[in-house]
Protein backbone atom coordinates (compact mmCIF):
# COMPACT_ATOMS: atom_id res chain seq x y z
CA UNK A 1 0.00 0.00 0.00
CA UNK A 2 1.37 3.39 -1.16
CA UNK A 3 1.69 5.98 1.45
CA UNK A 4 0.62 9.43 1.07
CA UNK A 5 2.68 12.27 2.59
CA UNK A 6 0.43 15.23 3.43
CA UNK A 7 1.82 18.53 3.32
CA UNK A 8 3.07 20.21 6.49
CA UNK A 9 0.93 22.16 8.23
CA UNK A 10 1.19 25.91 7.89
CA UNK A 11 2.35 27.46 11.08
CA UNK A 12 -0.31 30.01 12.70
CA UNK A 13 1.07 33.71 12.38
CA UNK A 14 0.94 35.38 15.98
CA UNK A 15 -0.17 38.56 14.96
CA UNK A 16 -2.55 37.00 12.77
CA UNK A 17 -3.70 35.45 15.87
CA UNK A 18 -3.33 38.27 18.12
CA UNK A 19 -5.81 40.40 15.52
CA UNK A 20 -8.04 38.32 15.11
CA UNK A 21 -8.62 38.04 19.15
CA UNK A 22 -8.48 41.64 19.05
CA UNK A 23 -11.37 41.95 16.48
CA UNK A 24 -13.47 39.44 18.16
CA UNK A 25 -13.04 41.79 21.92
CA UNK A 26 -13.87 44.60 19.97
CA UNK A 27 -17.23 43.23 18.61
CA UNK A 28 -18.37 42.10 21.95
CA UNK A 29 -17.40 44.90 23.25
CA UNK A 30 -19.67 47.07 21.19
CA UNK A 31 -22.33 44.89 21.25
CA UNK A 32 -22.48 44.58 24.72
CA UNK A 33 -22.48 48.37 24.97
CA UNK A 34 -24.80 48.96 22.64
CA UNK A 35 -27.30 46.62 23.57
CA UNK A 36 -26.93 47.15 27.41
CA UNK A 37 -27.78 51.05 26.63
CA UNK A 38 -31.08 49.79 24.79
CA UNK A 39 -33.96 49.46 27.25
CA UNK A 40 -36.15 47.03 26.46
CA UNK A 41 -38.51 45.22 28.00
CA UNK A 42 -37.95 41.74 26.14
CA UNK A 43 -40.49 39.89 28.10
CA UNK A 44 -42.91 42.63 27.48
CA UNK A 45 -41.59 42.40 23.76
CA UNK A 46 -42.59 38.84 23.24
CA UNK A 47 -45.93 38.85 24.84
CA UNK A 48 -47.07 41.28 22.48
CA UNK A 49 -45.07 39.82 19.63
CA UNK A 50 -47.41 36.55 20.15
CA UNK A 51 -50.60 38.31 20.69
CA UNK A 52 -50.16 40.52 17.83
CA UNK A 53 -49.56 37.45 15.63
CA UNK A 54 -52.45 35.26 16.60
CA UNK A 55 -53.97 37.84 16.11
CA UNK A 56 -52.69 39.50 12.65
CA UNK A 57 -51.53 36.70 10.73
CA UNK A 58 -54.77 34.37 10.22
CA UNK A 59 -56.51 37.87 8.74
CA UNK A 60 -53.68 37.85 6.81
CA UNK A 61 -53.66 34.52 5.17
CA UNK A 62 -57.33 35.04 4.73
CA UNK A 63 -57.25 37.68 1.82
CA UNK A 64 -60.49 39.78 0.86
CA UNK A 65 -61.05 38.93 -3.00
CA UNK A 66 -63.67 41.36 -3.30
CA UNK A 67 -61.27 44.18 -3.52
CA UNK A 68 -59.29 42.68 -6.31
CA UNK A 69 -60.23 44.76 -9.25
CA UNK A 70 -58.84 48.11 -7.42
CA UNK A 71 -55.66 46.33 -6.13
CA UNK A 72 -55.07 45.41 -9.44
CA UNK A 73 -55.73 48.75 -10.99
CA UNK A 74 -53.09 50.02 -8.46
CA UNK A 75 -50.59 47.14 -9.91
CA UNK A 76 -50.79 48.22 -12.75
CA UNK A 77 -50.37 51.87 -11.95
CA UNK A 78 -47.21 50.87 -9.84
CA UNK A 79 -45.54 48.65 -13.03
CA UNK A 80 -45.92 52.23 -15.12
CA UNK A 81 -44.34 53.99 -12.57
CA UNK A 82 -41.58 51.54 -12.69
CA UNK A 83 -41.13 51.21 -16.12
CA UNK A 84 -41.31 54.80 -17.21
CA UNK A 85 -38.93 55.32 -14.06
CA UNK A 86 -36.40 52.66 -15.22
CA UNK A 87 -36.85 54.15 -19.10
CA UNK A 88 -36.04 57.36 -18.07
CA UNK A 89 -33.07 55.94 -15.98
CA UNK A 90 -31.35 53.56 -18.24
CA UNK A 91 -31.62 56.77 -20.98
CA UNK A 92 -29.72 59.06 -18.32
CA UNK A 93 -27.27 56.98 -17.09
CA UNK A 94 -25.52 56.18 -20.43
CA UNK A 95 -23.71 59.87 -20.59
CA UNK A 96 -22.85 60.00 -16.89
CA UNK A 97 -21.86 56.51 -17.46
CA UNK A 98 -18.94 57.40 -20.41
CA UNK A 99 -17.96 60.10 -18.18
CA UNK A 100 -17.10 57.94 -15.40
CA UNK A 101 -15.66 55.62 -17.44
CA UNK A 102 -11.91 55.66 -17.13
CA UNK A 103 -11.02 54.45 -20.55
CA UNK A 104 -13.30 57.04 -22.29
CA UNK A 105 -12.36 60.28 -20.45
CA UNK A 106 -9.73 61.61 -21.23
CA UNK A 107 -10.21 64.45 -18.54
CA UNK A 108 -9.85 63.50 -14.74
CA UNK A 109 -11.97 66.35 -13.87
CA UNK A 110 -14.97 65.27 -15.60
CA UNK A 111 -14.27 61.96 -14.89
CA UNK A 112 -14.41 62.64 -11.20
CA UNK A 113 -17.47 64.44 -11.87
CA UNK A 114 -19.04 61.38 -13.49
CA UNK A 115 -18.10 59.22 -10.37
CA UNK A 116 -19.06 61.72 -7.80
CA UNK A 117 -22.62 62.46 -9.33
CA UNK A 118 -23.38 58.37 -9.70
CA UNK A 119 -22.10 58.28 -5.70
CA UNK A 120 -24.10 60.79 -4.87
CA UNK A 121 -27.10 59.75 -6.50
CA UNK A 122 -26.49 56.20 -5.17
CA UNK A 123 -26.80 57.47 -1.46
CA UNK A 124 -30.29 58.11 -1.41
CA UNK A 125 -32.59 55.58 -0.83
CA UNK A 126 -35.83 55.28 -3.17
CA UNK A 127 -37.89 56.17 -0.44
CA UNK A 128 -36.04 59.22 0.71
CA UNK A 129 -36.17 60.41 -2.53
CA UNK A 130 -40.03 59.81 -3.00
CA UNK A 131 -40.16 62.19 0.17
CA UNK A 132 -38.11 64.71 -1.61
CA UNK A 133 -40.33 64.29 -4.94
CA UNK A 134 -43.28 64.46 -3.41
CA UNK A 135 -42.95 67.75 -1.23
CA UNK A 136 -41.69 69.38 -5.07
CA UNK A 137 -44.37 68.29 -7.24
CA UNK A 138 -47.18 66.57 -4.97
CA UNK A 139 -48.87 63.34 -4.19
CA UNK A 140 -49.03 62.09 -7.23
CA UNK A 141 -47.46 59.00 -9.50
CA UNK A 142 -45.21 61.90 -11.03
CA UNK A 143 -43.29 61.77 -8.04
CA UNK A 144 -42.67 58.17 -7.72
CA UNK A 145 -41.95 58.08 -11.32
CA UNK A 146 -38.65 60.59 -10.55
CA UNK A 147 -37.98 58.70 -7.74
CA UNK A 148 -37.06 55.63 -9.50
CA UNK A 149 -35.77 57.42 -12.19
CA UNK A 150 -33.00 59.06 -9.98
CA UNK A 151 -32.62 56.37 -7.55
CA UNK A 152 -31.79 53.83 -10.65
CA UNK A 153 -29.62 56.77 -12.79
CA UNK A 154 -26.78 56.11 -9.50
CA UNK A 155 -26.52 51.96 -10.22
CA UNK A 156 -27.20 51.85 -13.68
CA UNK A 157 -24.04 54.06 -13.88
CA UNK A 158 -22.12 52.61 -12.01
CA UNK A 159 -22.62 49.30 -13.81
CA UNK A 160 -22.43 50.85 -17.37
CA UNK A 161 -19.30 52.69 -16.61
CA UNK A 162 -17.77 49.13 -15.49
CA UNK A 163 -18.72 47.36 -18.63
CA UNK A 164 -17.59 50.29 -20.81
CA UNK A 165 -13.84 49.73 -18.74
CA UNK A 166 -14.18 46.45 -19.68
CA UNK A 167 -14.55 46.55 -23.34
CA UNK A 168 -11.80 45.43 -25.81
CA UNK A 169 -10.11 48.62 -26.65
CA UNK A 170 -8.11 47.18 -29.09
CA UNK A 171 -11.23 47.60 -31.75
CA UNK A 172 -11.15 51.20 -30.76
CA UNK A 173 -7.31 51.98 -31.76
CA UNK A 174 -8.30 49.57 -34.98
CA UNK A 175 -10.87 51.75 -35.84
CA UNK A 176 -8.39 55.20 -35.00
CA UNK A 177 -6.10 53.71 -37.14
CA UNK A 178 -8.27 53.35 -39.90
CA UNK A 179 -9.16 57.24 -39.94
CA UNK A 180 -12.77 56.44 -38.08
CA UNK A 181 -14.01 59.30 -36.31
CA UNK A 182 -15.50 59.62 -32.90
CA UNK A 183 -18.86 59.21 -34.13
CA UNK A 184 -18.06 56.41 -36.05
CA UNK A 185 -16.15 54.59 -33.30
CA UNK A 186 -18.75 54.95 -30.77
CA UNK A 187 -21.74 53.49 -33.39
CA UNK A 188 -19.43 50.81 -34.69
CA UNK A 189 -16.84 50.13 -32.07
CA UNK A 190 -18.04 50.54 -28.76
CA UNK A 191 -21.94 50.31 -28.49
CA UNK A 192 -21.85 47.09 -30.42
CA UNK A 193 -19.69 45.93 -27.46
CA UNK A 194 -22.00 47.14 -24.73
CA UNK A 195 -25.60 47.08 -25.96
CA UNK A 196 -26.42 43.84 -24.74
CA UNK A 197 -25.27 43.85 -21.36
CA UNK A 198 -26.60 47.67 -20.97
CA UNK A 199 -29.89 46.09 -21.79
CA UNK A 200 -29.90 43.18 -19.78
CA UNK A 201 -28.51 45.50 -16.41
CA UNK A 202 -31.53 47.80 -17.10
CA UNK A 203 -34.22 44.92 -17.35
CA UNK A 204 -32.33 43.78 -14.03
CA UNK A 205 -32.93 47.02 -12.76
CA UNK A 206 -36.93 46.84 -13.80
CA UNK A 207 -37.38 44.30 -11.67
CA UNK A 208 -36.02 45.85 -8.64
CA UNK A 209 -38.24 49.26 -9.43
CA UNK A 210 -41.26 47.17 -9.07
CA UNK A 211 -40.48 46.06 -6.03
CA UNK A 212 -39.83 49.32 -5.14
CA UNK A 213 -42.61 51.54 -6.61
CA UNK A 214 -44.85 48.75 -4.32
CA UNK A 215 -43.33 50.98 -0.96
CA UNK A 216 -43.13 53.91 -2.72
CA UNK A 217 -47.06 54.77 -2.14
CA UNK A 218 -46.67 55.15 1.62
CA UNK A 219 -45.15 58.34 1.43
CA UNK A 220 -47.75 59.16 -1.18
CA UNK A 221 -45.66 58.98 -4.71
CA UNK A 222 -48.51 56.71 -5.97
CA UNK A 223 -49.27 53.29 -6.90
CA UNK A 224 -49.97 50.12 -4.54
CA UNK A 225 -48.83 51.18 -1.49
CA UNK A 226 -51.27 53.86 -1.21
CA UNK A 227 -53.31 51.27 -0.82
CA UNK A 228 -50.62 49.22 1.89
CA UNK A 229 -51.39 52.64 3.94
CA UNK A 230 -54.86 53.06 3.77
CA UNK A 231 -55.75 49.60 4.66
CA UNK A 232 -53.11 49.14 7.23
CA UNK A 233 -54.78 52.18 8.98
CA UNK A 234 -58.06 50.82 8.86
CA UNK A 235 -56.72 47.59 10.11
CA UNK A 236 -58.42 46.18 7.08
CA UNK A 237 -55.66 42.73 7.19
CA UNK A 238 -57.90 40.89 4.85
CA UNK A 239 -57.42 44.02 2.16
CA UNK A 240 -53.15 43.84 3.96
CA UNK A 241 -53.38 40.18 2.47
CA UNK A 242 -54.89 40.66 -0.96
CA UNK A 243 -52.65 43.30 -2.07
CA UNK A 244 -49.50 41.26 -0.80
CA UNK A 245 -50.69 38.02 -2.88
CA UNK A 246 -51.04 40.20 -5.71
CA UNK A 247 -47.56 42.13 -5.15
CA UNK A 248 -46.08 38.23 -4.87
CA UNK A 249 -47.55 36.98 -8.09
CA UNK A 250 -46.64 39.70 -10.09
CA UNK A 251 -43.54 41.02 -8.82
CA UNK A 252 -42.87 36.41 -9.67
CA UNK A 253 -43.90 36.66 -12.93
CA UNK A 254 -41.80 39.45 -13.89
CA UNK A 255 -39.04 38.45 -12.47
CA UNK A 256 -39.48 35.06 -14.32
CA UNK A 257 -39.92 37.27 -17.60
CA UNK A 258 -36.96 39.53 -17.49
CA UNK A 259 -34.65 36.30 -16.64
CA UNK A 260 -35.72 34.95 -19.70
CA UNK A 261 -35.27 37.80 -22.18
CA UNK A 262 -31.88 38.80 -20.45
CA UNK A 263 -30.66 35.28 -20.97
CA UNK A 264 -31.51 35.74 -24.73
CA UNK A 265 -29.88 38.87 -24.85
CA UNK A 266 -26.60 38.05 -22.96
Amino acid sequence: MKHIELPPKQKKNPKAIIRNWLVAIILVIIYTWTFSGINIDWLKVIERSTENFGRIIPRLFSPDFSATGEILLKMVETIFIAYTGSLAAAIIAIPLAFMAASNMSSNRFLNKIGLWILGGVRAFPDIVLAIIFVAAVGPNPFAGVLAIAIGSTGMLGKLYSEVIESIDMKVIEAMEANGANKIQILFYGIMPQVIPEFLSYAIYRFEIDVRASSILGIVGAGGIGTLITFAYLNRNWEEVGMILLVIIIVVTIIDMISSYIRKRIV
